[in-house]
């Protein structure tokens, strides 16, 4: 195959050995598990609520630091690959047996009963039954999650370049000053205009593939009701 697949899990790991060494990780968690004891009611509640609970009672001896995800390094590529990462009560896929299997080792392993499911994938496996490289977390807590297991086909290689446009304001204004030039440029010159006036008819076509194009865009977006990947990563609804 000319172009593999995007494989979330290595994606991940590169984020997360930017900045960070499977020592600082298991160092970081070991210090959250050692002030548990510390936190409020507030957190001790919605441990107890269940889907909202922030942190498990793992052995920090037994967890394995390559599993092992900060927050801000699930967000990074959730916004590049147009991802959600929301409670698994909203998934509406079937868990794999695979999955179902690790979770009941690590609980023997723990000696815990993990709740606060998380899982990344696209918008459409909350919807619907696919296959498409999702990932299931547990949460560890202030912000760490530890990474269960990931089933299910790896992403197309060309995913992170498609949804490039969506992912900030930004980048969806330069995709269309982008688009309206090429689209200028396809247009015979003198189609318009006397090849004498070229730059003016340059700028007048223009002009109007940047209104065309963006027209287009911007009614598409809210008919859809489409948001971008900075502000959909986390979000529960439908038409994000």
């Amino acid at each position: 195959m000319m172009f593999p697949r995007t494989n979330l899990k290595d994606q991940l790991d590169r984020v997360k050995f930017k900045k960070t060494s499977n020592e600082d990780i298991l160092k970081e968690v070991e210090f959250i598990f050692s002030n548990v004891d510390a936190e409020n009611d507030t957190i001790l509640n919605k441990i107890a609520s269940g889907d909202d609970m922030n942190f498990n009672d793992f052995n920090i001896d037994k967890l394995e630091s390559s599993k092992i995800y900060h927050i801000k390094q699930i967000e990074q590529i959730c916004i590049n690959y147009r991802l959600r990462f929301l409670d698994s009560k909203y998934f509406k896929g079937k868990l794999p047996y695979e999955a179902i299997s690790k979770i009941k080792t690590l609980e023997e392993e723990h000696e815990t009963d993990l709740r606060g499911f998380k899982i990344m994938a696209p918008s459409k496996l909350f919807k619907l039954e696919n296959a498409d490289d999702p990932l299931l977390f547990a949460p560890i807590g202030n912000d760490y999650y530890y990474l269960i297991h990931k089933w299910g086909n790896d992403l197309s290689p060309f995913r992170r370049i498609m949804m490039w446009p969506f992912k900030t304001f930004e980048n969806f204004v330069f995709f269309i000053l982008f688009s309206a030039l090429i689209g200028t440029f396809l247009v015979p010159s003198g189609f318009f205009m006397n090849e004498d006036n070229y730059t003016t008819e340059f700028i007048l076509l223009y002009l109007f593939m940047f209104k065309w194009i963006g027209g287009i865009s911007i009614y598409y977006g809210f008919a859809k009701g489409k948001n971008f990947n900075t502000a959909i990563w986390r979000s529960k609804y439908y038409n994000a």
